[in-house]
């Protein structure tokens, strides 16, 4: 069937247990590309894109049914916040003022704690194209954080087969934001992702200690299983790696630094011929090889989710940045506005 152009077209996916509508929207563009998202938490459910041979396939992990994703998962496809990533003990002091957060994570504050972004219900308007804005506020005290915040997303499927995001916040009190989308991608549609060809464009890193909370030194990647500076494959070091449970869960520092749109990773899965480029205006990127999954996740089509099904190039300002002064701050005052854009481009070689 020929593709009609680029259009948003919105349907239900059901209802939480309070009662609260949730609603799927489907982003196609000219080329037939199409990415599903829904108000709740704004995760990307599906994401289809040619293989070299033109073939359709969807490419990140999840669900068929809202009561899938509201029964618990580990942030598939989701807008993660306040704070993306690890806040150390779940505290953190701002003009004096020490503010304590959900400690979820060991001893540590994960992912905009117990009741994140992910688990809101967003407000969605449809844009011209294939795109659709969400809109979130958080309230003054919501998960410890001070100040309202009001957030918006607007992610948008381009007939360049990009899906940008395009993140705006801004606050009535000086509070941490770091907001990052967590899907999980797997360029062949399923089994693991080991065979997929990585290339970050980071020449250093934060190295974490044994709870992932960066020391607030900066390493070279030269010389260690990290270096992803020339394209390898992402399981070609992993007996080099001695983290339990083994895979990557490090934040790189782009060379991009924050300072415009640029390249932050390449990937290709040689079997299907796709590929796939993020570019970012953010300063780090999360790798991490959902080391966590082990099989007891049954995901769309009743696919099994074991250990390293996919990956994770998450954008983003450095982990525990809030207690680390020496990285890119986060903390965004009243008068200014946070802004981040994301996007990820596929292709097929």
């Amino acid at each position: 069937m020929k593709p009609v152009g680029a259009q948003v077209r919105k349907s239900s996916f059901g209802k939480l247990p309070d009662g609260t509508a949730v609603d799927l929207y489907t982003l196609t563009n000219a080329n037939g590309v199409v990415a599903k998202v829904t108000s709740y938490g704004t995760i990307i459910t599906e994401l289809r894109v040619p293989d070299r041979q033109g073939r359709l396939g969807d490419v990140v992990l999840g669900f068929d049914n809202l009561e899938q994703y509201v029964k618990g998962h580990p942030c598939f496809g989701c807008t993660v916040g306040r704070v993306a990533n690890r806040i150390a003990k779940g505290r953190f002091t701002l003009d004096g003022r020490t503010y304590v957060l959900a400690v979820n994570d060991g001893p540590n504050h994960l992912h905009g704690g117990l009741q994140g972004f992910d688990k809101k219900v967003w407000k969605a308007e449809a844009q011209p194209g294939a795109a659709v804005k969400f809109t979130y506020t958080s309230p003054d005290g919501e998960e410890g954080y001070p100040g309202t915040l009001a957030v918006t997303v607007t992610m948008a499927l381009t007939d360049r087969n990009e899906l940008r995001l395009d993140y705006y916040a801004t606050t009535d009190k000086p509070t941490p934001v770091n907001l990052t989308n967590h899907s999980y991608f797997n360029l062949a549609g399923h089994g693991d992702a080991l065979r997929h060809e990585l290339m970050i464009a980071a020449d250093y890193y934060t190295p974490s200690d044994s709870t992932s909370i960066p020391t607030g030194e900066i390493k070279a990647v030269k010389g260690t299983p990290l270096d992803f500076t020339r394209p390898q494959a992402i399981g070609s070091r992993l007996g080099q790696l001695h983290n339990v449970p083994v895979g990557y869960d490090n934040n790189y520092v782009l060379n991009g630094g924050g300072k415009g749109v640029a390249l932050a990773a390449r990937v290709h899965e040689p079997e299907s011929g796709r590929a796939m480029e993020v570019h970012t205006t953010e300063p780090g990127v999360q790798l991490y090889t959902a080391n966590y999954l082990e099989g007891s996740l049954r995901g769309k089509g009743g696919e099994v989710y074991r250990q390293h099904a996919a990956f994770c190039l998450e954008t983003q300002h450095f982990p525990d940045s809030v207690n680390k002064p020496g990285f890119p701050p986060v903390i965004l005052r009243p008068g200014q506005s946070y802004q981040q854009t994301t996007v990820f481009r596929f292709f097929s070689l």
